[in-house]
């Protein structure tokens, strides 16, 4: 269904190299099995696997980099997430922290849930180019140096070029964590990539499939917020939620997870519930 194109992790490519990568991802972008200008790259090396997605937003780039060059407005954005439970912004001696509780597909508590403590790198921002940058340098299951980073220049036509990076390095809990997934509950789930396998092509799973499907879940969230922002305050968050959901069902087979009123049920309560809490 979907193809994507093998690639190394881009890292951060600044402003020239960044829209470089937009001229000569031109052909990819105009036409895909995404039905819509965007392209998601994945690399798996020895321990560690990284994701990127490149994408035109039809947003402009001052409303974009505004909100992404906010930690707090992030956590707006990570809440949708299907595992997201809870996050935060904290100053923790001196430095900026985006705090995430990630678990499970249900209500959960927060104290139940993984910590990523990512550390907030502070922004460049001008006026033709973002770049933020968050690591975390442990996580759940023997899993570490996390990544989630973003940067953006502005195209013509009020829209914006976006490059989404997440990844994260592994051990052998974690293999052995995936390895009882993917035998019973995760057994049919994959990413987004086409390999050979076999004497054809399959998507790929394992835990680049985990890390795709999560690249896609955050660029969808980027999205969704970011659209949600033209409404009146009151309404932004039906909004997102709403359209996070309907562009997670666009990928069936990659990101259906819950039903839509148990998705928006939860997300509700955790919305409201970060909000008490911070």
């Amino acid at each position: 269904m979907v193809l994507s194109l093998a690639a190394h992790a881009a890292g951060v490519l600044g402003p020239a190299a960044l829209l470089a990568r937009h001229a000569s991802l031109a052909p990819q972008l105009a036409s895909n099995a995404f039905g819509g200008p965007l392209v998601l790259q994945s690399d798996e090396t020895p321990g560690r696997i990284d994701g990127d997605v490149y994408a035109v937003l039809e947003h402009p780039f001052a409303r974009v980099s505004t909100a992404l060059a906010d930690p707090a407005q992030w956590c707006e954005i990570l809440i949708l997430h299907l595992n997201t439970k809870y996050c935060r912004r904290v100053e923790l001696q001196g430095a900026t922290h985006v705090q995430l509780r990630v678990g499970r597909k249900e209500p959960q508590a927060i104290a139940a849930a993984s910590l990523l403590d990512f550390a907030w790198r502070a922004p460049q921002l001008r006026p033709d180019y973002l770049s933020v940058r968050m690591e975390a340098p442990e996580g759940p299951y023997d899993t570490g140096q996390y990544r989630l980073q973003a940067e953006a220049v502005p195209l013509d036509g009020g829209r914006t070029f976006l490059h989404l990076g997440y990844g994260l390095s592994y051990g052998g809990a974690s293999r052995f964590a995936m390895q009882l997934y993917l035998g019973m509950v995760g057994r049919d789930k994959v990413g987004f990539t086409r390999v050979a396998r076999g004497a054809g092509e399959a998507f790929v799973d394992g835990l680049r499939g985990v890390v795709e499907r999560n690249t896609m879940r955050y660029y969808l969230a980027i999205d969704a917020y970011l659209d949600s922002l033209a409404l009146p305050p009151g309404q932004q968050l039906e909004k997102r939620l709403q359209a996070w959901f309907d562009a997670t069902e666009r990928y069936p087979r990659q990101l259906h997870e819950v039903e839509r009123e148990a998705y928006l049920r939860m997300k509700r309560d955790e919305v409201r519930r970060q909000a008490e809490t911070r």
